[in-house]
Protein backbone atom coordinates (compact mmCIF):
# COMPACT_ATOMS: atom_id res chain seq x y z
CA UNK A 1 0.00 0.00 0.00
CA UNK A 2 1.00 3.43 -0.75
CA UNK A 3 0.78 6.66 2.10
CA UNK A 4 0.74 9.87 2.03
CA UNK A 5 1.86 10.26 5.46
CA UNK A 6 4.28 7.86 7.65
CA UNK A 7 4.72 9.08 11.33
CA UNK A 8 6.94 6.42 13.23
CA UNK A 9 7.30 7.26 17.12
CA UNK A 10 5.64 10.92 17.59
CA UNK A 11 5.88 11.76 21.52
CA UNK A 12 5.07 15.34 22.00
CA UNK A 13 5.45 16.82 26.07
CA UNK A 14 5.05 19.66 27.67
CA UNK A 15 6.49 19.94 30.95
CA UNK A 16 5.03 17.28 32.51
CA UNK A 17 1.94 16.38 30.52
CA UNK A 18 2.54 14.04 27.67
CA UNK A 19 0.23 15.16 24.95
CA UNK A 20 1.50 12.17 22.61
CA UNK A 21 3.41 9.28 23.82
CA UNK A 22 4.75 6.61 20.85
CA UNK A 23 2.58 7.53 17.94
CA UNK A 24 2.79 5.14 15.17
CA UNK A 25 0.44 6.44 12.06
CA UNK A 26 0.43 5.24 8.15
CA UNK A 27 -2.12 7.28 6.31
CA UNK A 28 -2.82 5.90 2.74
CA UNK A 29 -2.92 7.89 -0.26
CA UNK A 30 -6.11 8.99 -1.96
CA UNK A 31 -7.84 7.67 1.33
CA UNK A 32 -10.34 9.77 4.24
CA UNK A 33 -8.09 8.80 7.44
CA UNK A 34 -10.87 9.81 10.38
CA UNK A 35 -7.97 10.70 13.70
CA UNK A 36 -10.73 10.39 16.64
CA UNK A 37 -10.24 10.70 19.83
CA UNK A 38 -11.91 12.23 23.28
CA UNK A 39 -10.71 15.93 23.74
CA UNK A 40 -7.57 16.15 25.05
CA UNK A 41 -6.56 13.07 23.38
CA UNK A 42 -3.81 14.30 21.73
CA UNK A 43 -5.19 14.57 18.03
CA UNK A 44 -4.34 18.75 17.35
CA UNK A 45 -1.07 17.90 18.72
CA UNK A 46 -0.49 15.32 16.21
CA UNK A 47 -2.01 17.83 13.69
CA UNK A 48 0.08 20.66 14.88
CA UNK A 49 2.92 18.93 13.92
CA UNK A 50 2.30 17.51 10.93
CA UNK A 51 1.52 21.23 9.97
CA UNK A 52 4.89 21.94 11.46
CA UNK A 53 3.56 24.41 14.02
CA UNK A 54 5.21 23.08 16.69
CA UNK A 55 7.62 20.27 16.86
CA UNK A 56 7.76 16.27 18.22
CA UNK A 57 10.05 15.40 20.60
CA UNK A 58 10.81 12.41 19.22
CA UNK A 59 10.03 10.43 16.12
CA UNK A 60 9.81 10.82 12.44
CA UNK A 61 7.19 12.18 10.20
CA UNK A 62 7.63 11.36 6.36
CA UNK A 63 4.83 12.77 3.47
CA UNK A 64 5.43 11.01 -0.05
CA UNK A 65 8.28 9.30 1.57
CA UNK A 66 10.16 12.32 2.45
CA UNK A 67 11.40 13.71 5.51
CA UNK A 68 9.03 16.55 6.99
CA UNK A 69 10.11 20.10 6.10
CA UNK A 70 9.02 23.41 5.07
CA UNK A 71 8.71 22.59 1.72
CA UNK A 72 5.88 20.60 2.52
CA UNK A 73 3.65 23.19 3.61
CA UNK A 74 3.19 24.32 -0.38
CA UNK A 75 1.10 20.90 -0.71
CA UNK A 76 -1.02 20.74 2.88
CA UNK A 77 -4.37 22.75 3.23
CA UNK A 78 -5.21 23.32 6.86
CA UNK A 79 -8.44 23.74 7.98
CA UNK A 80 -8.48 24.26 11.96
CA UNK A 81 -10.73 24.09 14.30
CA UNK A 82 -10.54 28.00 15.62
CA UNK A 83 -11.88 29.60 12.59
CA UNK A 84 -10.02 33.19 11.57
CA UNK A 85 -10.63 35.34 8.72
CA UNK A 86 -9.82 38.76 8.25
CA UNK A 87 -13.30 40.40 8.81
CA UNK A 88 -12.86 43.95 7.03
CA UNK A 89 -12.44 42.64 3.71
CA UNK A 90 -14.61 41.19 0.74
CA UNK A 91 -15.52 37.49 0.43
CA UNK A 92 -13.43 37.73 -2.97
CA UNK A 93 -10.48 39.98 -1.59
CA UNK A 94 -9.94 37.23 1.32
CA UNK A 95 -9.93 34.42 -0.99
CA UNK A 96 -7.55 35.81 -3.68
CA UNK A 97 -4.75 36.90 -1.02
CA UNK A 98 -5.11 34.02 0.44
CA UNK A 99 -4.73 31.75 -2.96
CA UNK A 100 -1.72 33.73 -3.48
CA UNK A 101 -0.11 33.21 -0.04
CA UNK A 102 -0.01 29.45 -1.55
CA UNK A 103 1.89 30.57 -4.55
CA UNK A 104 -1.31 31.15 -6.68
CA UNK A 105 -0.67 33.28 -9.63
CA UNK A 106 -3.51 36.02 -9.07
CA UNK A 107 -5.50 35.19 -12.31
CA UNK A 108 -5.89 31.36 -10.86
CA UNK A 109 -6.65 32.35 -7.66
CA UNK A 110 -9.81 34.56 -8.76
CA UNK A 111 -10.77 31.72 -11.45
CA UNK A 112 -10.79 29.13 -8.41
CA UNK A 113 -12.53 31.15 -6.31
CA UNK A 114 -15.39 32.19 -8.32
CA UNK A 115 -15.54 28.42 -9.57
CA UNK A 116 -15.85 27.32 -5.72
CA UNK A 117 -17.93 30.26 -4.98
CA UNK A 118 -20.52 29.16 -7.61
CA UNK A 119 -20.55 25.89 -6.12
CA UNK A 120 -20.98 26.61 -2.81
CA UNK A 121 -23.79 29.15 -3.79
CA UNK A 122 -22.53 31.91 -2.51
CA UNK A 123 -21.14 33.25 -5.65
CA UNK A 124 -23.58 36.72 -4.67
CA UNK A 125 -21.55 37.94 -1.85
CA UNK A 126 -17.92 37.81 -3.94
CA UNK A 127 -18.09 42.09 -2.95
CA UNK A 128 -19.50 41.44 0.46
CA UNK A 129 -17.26 41.68 3.75
CA UNK A 130 -17.00 39.11 6.14
CA UNK A 131 -18.28 40.98 8.66
CA UNK A 132 -21.66 40.62 6.75
CA UNK A 133 -21.86 37.04 6.53
CA UNK A 134 -23.48 34.10 8.66
CA UNK A 135 -21.44 31.84 10.35
CA UNK A 136 -22.37 29.15 7.57
CA UNK A 137 -21.35 31.24 4.56
CA UNK A 138 -18.02 32.14 7.16
CA UNK A 139 -17.61 28.37 7.16
CA UNK A 140 -17.79 27.92 3.77
CA UNK A 141 -15.49 30.90 3.21
CA UNK A 142 -12.90 29.08 5.35
CA UNK A 143 -13.15 25.80 3.22
CA UNK A 144 -13.04 27.23 0.19
CA UNK A 145 -9.48 28.62 1.54
CA UNK A 146 -8.41 25.22 2.63
CA UNK A 147 -8.60 24.01 -0.52
CA UNK A 148 -8.12 26.40 -3.37
CA UNK A 149 -5.41 25.60 -4.38
CA UNK A 150 -5.49 21.96 -4.79
CA UNK A 151 -3.31 20.83 -1.75
CA UNK A 152 -2.48 17.19 -2.17
CA UNK A 153 -2.70 16.81 1.58
CA UNK A 154 -5.51 18.24 3.29
CA UNK A 155 -6.83 18.15 6.64
CA UNK A 156 -9.61 19.02 8.19
CA UNK A 157 -10.42 19.46 11.94
CA UNK A 158 -14.20 19.82 12.40
CA UNK A 159 -15.22 20.86 9.20
CA UNK A 160 -18.66 20.64 9.71
CA UNK A 161 -19.21 22.84 13.04
CA UNK A 162 -21.41 25.66 12.03
CA UNK A 163 -23.33 23.73 9.34
CA UNK A 164 -26.69 23.11 9.24
CA UNK A 165 -27.44 19.63 7.86
CA UNK A 166 -28.46 21.05 3.84
CA UNK A 167 -24.94 22.80 4.02
CA UNK A 168 -22.82 19.81 5.69
CA UNK A 169 -24.27 17.52 3.50
CA UNK A 170 -23.06 19.38 0.86
CA UNK A 171 -19.64 20.01 2.19
CA UNK A 172 -19.36 16.09 2.44
CA UNK A 173 -20.07 16.07 -1.65
CA UNK A 174 -17.31 18.13 -1.97
CA UNK A 175 -14.46 16.61 0.54
CA UNK A 176 -15.27 12.89 -1.44
CA UNK A 177 -14.84 14.56 -4.98
CA UNK A 178 -11.55 16.34 -3.25
CA UNK A 179 -10.68 12.20 -2.27
CA UNK A 180 -11.66 11.26 -6.12
CA UNK A 181 -9.91 13.65 -7.52
CA UNK A 182 -6.56 12.42 -5.82
CA UNK A 183 -6.16 14.53 -2.44
CA UNK A 184 -5.57 12.82 0.80
CA UNK A 185 -7.62 13.86 3.58
CA UNK A 186 -6.90 13.87 7.41
CA UNK A 187 -10.41 14.01 9.22
CA UNK A 188 -11.10 14.95 12.71
CA UNK A 189 -14.17 14.85 14.45
CA UNK A 190 -16.48 14.22 16.81
CA UNK A 191 -19.18 13.87 14.36
CA UNK A 192 -19.52 9.81 13.95
CA UNK A 193 -22.11 9.39 11.30
CA UNK A 194 -20.07 11.76 9.24
CA UNK A 195 -16.56 8.84 10.02
CA UNK A 196 -19.59 6.32 9.01
CA UNK A 197 -20.39 8.25 5.69
CA UNK A 198 -17.02 9.45 4.91
CA UNK A 199 -13.53 7.68 6.43
CA UNK A 200 -11.81 5.10 4.46
CA UNK A 201 -9.90 4.44 7.56
CA UNK A 202 -9.21 5.31 10.98
CA UNK A 203 -7.44 5.91 13.84
CA UNK A 204 -8.05 6.20 17.70
CA UNK A 205 -6.30 8.50 20.13
CA UNK A 206 -7.09 7.89 23.77
CA UNK A 207 -4.69 9.61 26.58
CA UNK A 208 -2.04 10.36 24.23
CA UNK A 209 -1.61 6.79 22.55
CA UNK A 210 -2.53 5.26 19.68
CA UNK A 211 -5.34 2.77 20.44
CA UNK A 212 -6.57 1.33 16.93
CA UNK A 213 -5.39 1.83 13.34
CA UNK A 214 -7.09 0.09 10.41
CA UNK A 215 -9.65 0.35 7.95
CA UNK A 216 -12.61 0.91 8.51
CA UNK A 217 -14.06 -2.31 7.07
CA UNK A 218 -11.18 -4.09 9.40
CA UNK A 219 -12.54 -2.60 12.19
CA UNK A 220 -15.28 -2.80 12.41
CA UNK A 221 -15.00 -6.84 11.34
CA UNK A 222 -12.72 -7.25 15.04
CA UNK A 223 -15.51 -5.79 16.82
CA UNK A 224 -18.20 -8.38 15.54
CA UNK A 225 -19.90 -9.93 18.39
CA UNK A 226 -22.29 -12.40 17.10
CA UNK A 227 -24.89 -10.39 17.69
CA UNK A 228 -28.02 -10.97 15.37
CA UNK A 229 -31.32 -9.16 14.84
CA UNK A 230 -34.61 -11.10 14.03
CA UNK A 231 -37.94 -10.33 13.41
CA UNK A 232 -40.60 -13.15 13.53
CA UNK A 233 -44.43 -13.58 14.53
CA UNK A 234 -44.40 -15.55 17.26
CA UNK A 235 -42.63 -15.38 20.29
CA UNK A 236 -39.21 -16.81 20.78
CA UNK A 237 -37.96 -19.30 23.96
CA UNK A 238 -34.07 -18.77 24.26
CA UNK A 239 -31.97 -22.10 23.57
CA UNK A 240 -29.33 -21.85 25.84
CA UNK A 241 -26.93 -23.93 23.67
CA UNK A 242 -27.73 -22.41 20.26
CA UNK A 243 -27.90 -18.81 21.54
CA UNK A 244 -29.21 -16.16 24.10
CA UNK A 245 -31.98 -13.91 23.94
CA UNK A 246 -30.57 -10.10 24.33
CA UNK A 247 -33.65 -8.12 23.98
CA UNK A 248 -36.98 -8.38 22.68
CA UNK A 249 -39.25 -5.47 21.64
CA UNK A 250 -42.09 -5.25 19.36
CA UNK A 251 -41.82 -4.18 15.35
CA UNK A 252 -43.75 -2.98 13.08
CA UNK A 253 -47.49 -4.79 11.58
CA UNK A 254 -47.68 -6.92 14.56
CA UNK A 255 -43.80 -8.31 14.44
CA UNK A 256 -41.45 -8.82 17.14
CA UNK A 257 -37.81 -8.31 16.79
CA UNK A 258 -35.50 -9.58 18.73
CA UNK A 259 -31.89 -9.57 19.32
CA UNK A 260 -29.61 -12.67 19.92
CA UNK A 261 -26.24 -13.71 20.28
CA UNK A 262 -24.12 -17.09 19.41
CA UNK A 263 -21.60 -18.83 20.55
CA UNK A 264 -18.50 -19.29 18.79
CA UNK A 265 -19.28 -22.70 18.21
CA UNK A 266 -22.60 -22.13 16.45
CA UNK A 267 -23.09 -20.38 13.22
CA UNK A 268 -25.82 -18.05 11.74
CA UNK A 269 -26.88 -20.97 8.99
CA UNK A 270 -27.56 -23.26 12.02
CA UNK A 271 -29.46 -20.28 13.84
CA UNK A 272 -31.44 -19.38 10.95
CA UNK A 273 -32.50 -23.24 10.15
CA UNK A 274 -33.84 -23.07 14.27
CA UNK A 275 -35.65 -20.04 13.68
CA UNK A 276 -37.44 -20.97 10.71
CA UNK A 277 -38.56 -23.97 12.15
CA UNK A 278 -39.62 -22.21 15.54
CA UNK A 279 -41.35 -19.24 13.99
CA UNK A 280 -42.16 -17.40 10.89
CA UNK A 281 -38.88 -15.00 9.71
CA UNK A 282 -39.50 -11.87 8.50
CA UNK A 283 -36.05 -10.01 8.64
CA UNK A 284 -32.67 -12.05 10.06
CA UNK A 285 -29.65 -9.23 9.86
CA UNK A 286 -26.36 -9.36 11.63
CA UNK A 287 -25.46 -6.35 14.07
CA UNK A 288 -22.25 -4.21 12.94
CA UNK A 289 -21.16 -2.11 15.31
CA UNK A 290 -20.84 1.28 14.64
CA UNK A 291 -18.01 3.13 14.79
CA UNK A 292 -20.07 5.27 17.60
CA UNK A 293 -20.09 1.91 19.40
CA UNK A 294 -16.83 1.30 18.99
CA UNK A 295 -15.08 4.42 20.08
CA UNK A 296 -17.33 4.76 23.37
CA UNK A 297 -16.17 0.88 23.99
CA UNK A 298 -12.46 1.21 23.92
CA UNK A 299 -12.50 4.65 25.03
CA UNK A 300 -14.72 3.50 28.12
CA UNK A 301 -12.53 0.46 28.29
CA UNK A 302 -8.92 2.22 28.52
CA UNK A 303 -10.07 4.91 31.36
CA UNK A 304 -10.73 1.52 32.97
CA UNK A 305 -7.23 -0.05 32.74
Amino acid sequence: MEYMLQAEGITKRYSQHVALSDVTLNIPVNSIYGLLGPNGAGKTTFIRIINQIIEADEGTINIEGTPLNPDHIAIIGYLPEERGLYKKMTVGEQLVYLGQLRNMTRRDAIAQSKAWTKKLSIDDWWGKKVEDLSKGMAQKIQFIATVLNRPRLIILDEPFSGFDPVNANLIKDEILQLRDEGSTIIFSTHRMESVEQLCDHIALINRSKKIMEGSKAEIKNQYRSNTYIVEHSSELSASGTLFDILSTEPAENGLRRTTLRIPGTSSPNELLRYLINETEVHGFTEKIPSINDIFISSVNGESHE
